[in-house]
């Protein structure tokens, strides 16, 4: 049942959830993994600089 709850949660909880989510894991990359999602995120227009 906890799972069907996560359906109901308002969509800005969940946007919340899901960065602080990536936040942690982004955390985590090395530099070379680092600079694979930059190169990857930019291609696909993700990131604008």
């Amino acid at each position: 049942m906890a799972y069907a709850g996560r359906f109901s949660q308002s969509d800005d909880y969940r946007r919340e959830e899901l960065i602080r989510i990536i936040e942690h894991s982004v955390e985590k990359l090395t530099l070379q993994e680092l600079e694979a999602l930059y190169y990857d995120m930019s291609t696909k227009n993700y990131i604008n600089d």
